[in-house]
């Protein structure tokens, strides 16, 4: 039984849950302890009283502490890497990369303690000297996505924990294993009990819990927009912090003058990789008519070369599909996409292999039309369409035509388009002949629109969420 960790200690919960692989549903991860109301208000309590004695702790007490956690998971990638790819579904070498991104955020972080920094300012007054100080937030609500179990929860409690907030982390329920992991590496890294706590259990319980408690100050939430709805519904009515990563439709524009190899590699890499199961995944290919025809069939040469497979195995490049649900809501958009008149060129079908899972293959849809539901609400697997454009203008109007706007690509030898398309793509991230999904972890995270609500993720950025401004004026 794998328990919470609440006030520096472990417990069990009120229900217990089963953690199957998806690669082959006979295989129990693992049991994980559920917690209910009671237990998440005990967590948030001692985050509370855990906070001020965090904060004193100083800088470099966070640095090494945060510094310790990243080595640990550096050193364990492999171990962690495999639990990663067995209870999410995400191929062996991803995981492991997945591992290392987070040991190496946690170090980044463990810098960033001993660099933040205020400004001293003369006032405008005479004998009046201003300090701008930077003072962490308080209790910080933490509740991270399925499909980085380890990446996005380490982006967020690091730099959380560096700027000396305490943390109640909600990981979520499809994949407690990876959290629990990361859990018990910080729970042995010095912190004061309660400063960090791990609450696994249901959105509806736990996070409900979070959402409402005064005590909380902050929540960072990365999830589906329906959910980052109530969320500010909820959390945003008493006035709480907020910071909400949610929903992508992100557009890889591919014109008459790319390198069509590039171009393919940028499509097939950003859009099936991970399983689709990527927010910045691409998921709308919009081609100039010159070069249109030439890039679907390299497409299907390039998907005709990838194995659908057990995470584990060597020879996997695409692992299932991570629960069945999600499988069922993959099959049910090829579905619409057929019945709106797209044609699927590749793919689309339940796939079966030597072990029971959730497998299908990658799937692309060819003529589509920018007013299908294919091509504009998120599926989040391994279904792509292609939309043809008559030039370059088109392309852009094409791609920012959508209510989200995480992360836009495009494909050219034009500086003048790519410079064109950096300025005016409307998301918050670009890339130019590099897929849309993949970004480093020391830069800035975050779209517009309805993909994201809030101060940015990851690099210095962050510590404009984690910490408040206060200004302070002395008369010597």
């Amino acid at each position: 039984m794998h328990k919470n960790f609440i006030d520096g200690a472990w417990c069990t919960g009120t229900n217990v849950r089963e953690n199957l692989s998806p690669s082959d549903i006979t295989d129990l991860v693992g049991l994980y302890a559920q917690a209910d109301f009671q237990q998440t208000r005990q967590a948030i309590q001692a985050a509370e009283l855990a906070q001020p004695l965090w904060a004193a702790a100083g800088p470099q007490r966070r640095a090494e502490a945060l510094d310790r956690i990243g080595t640990e998971l550096l050193a364990r990638r492999e171990e962690l890497g495999r639990l990663l790819a067995r209870e999410e579904g995400k191929v062996l070498p991803e995981a492991i990369a997945e591992v290392s991104r987070a040991g190496h955020i946690f170090k980044f972080f463990a810098g960033e303690a001993l660099r933040m920094s205020g400004e001293h300012l003369e006032s405008v007054r005479p004998g009046i000297e201003v300090d701008i100080l930077r003072q962490p937030v308080g209790v910080v609500g933490i509740i991270t996505p399925w499909n980085f179990p380890i990446a996005i929860p380490a982006w967020k409690i690091a730099p959380a924990l560096a700027y000396g907030n305490s943390v109640v982390f909600k990981p979520a329920d499809l994949v407690p294993g990876s959290a629990w992991a990361l859990a018990e590496i910080i729970s042995r890294a010095g912190l004061p009990p309660g400063t960090f706590n791990l609450v696994m259990g249901r959105g509806s319980v736990v996070g409900q819990a979070l959402a409402e408690s005064e005590s909380v100050r902050a929540i960072s939430f990365t999830g589906s927009t329906s959910t980052g709805r109530h969320l500010m519904q909820v959390a945003g009515a008493r006035l709480a912090r907020l910071q909400l990563e949610m929903g992508g439709k992100n557009p890889l524009v591919v014109l008459d003058d790319a390198d069509l190899d590039q171009a393919v590699e940028c499509a097939v890499q950003g859009a099936y990789f991970s399983t689709g199961q990527r927010c910045t995944a691409s998921s709308r290919f919009i081609v100039e008519k010159g070069v249109y025809q030439r890039f679907i069939e390299a497409v299907e040469v390039r998907l005709d070369e990838l194995r659908v497979g057990h995470a584990l195995h060597d020879d996997t490049h695409i692992g299932p599909v991570a629960e069945e649900g999600q499988l069922r809501q993959n099959l049910d958009y090829v579905d619409i996409g057929r019945a709106e008149g797209a044609r699927l060129a590749y793919g689309g079908q339940p796939l079966s292999r030597q072990t029971e899972g959730y497998y299908m293959s990658p799937a692309l849809f060819v003529d589509a039309d920018a007013d299908m539901r294919i091509a504009r609400e998120e599926i989040f697997g391994p279904v792509a369409c292609v939309i043809p454009a008559d030039n370059y203008e088109h392309a852009l109007d094409i791609a920012n035509g959508s209510p989200f706007g995480l992360s836009a690509g495009i494909c050219t030898r034009s500086l003048k388009h790519a410079t064109h398309f950096k300025r005016h793509a409307q998301s918050g991230m670009v890339m130019v002949n590099t897929p849309t999904a993949g970004v480093d972890y020391h830069v800035p995270f975050g779209g517009t629109k309805a993909s994201s609500y809030g101060a940015r993720e990851q690099g210095h950025k962050a510590m404009e969420f984690f910490t408040t401004v206060k200004t302070a004026y002395t008369h010597a």
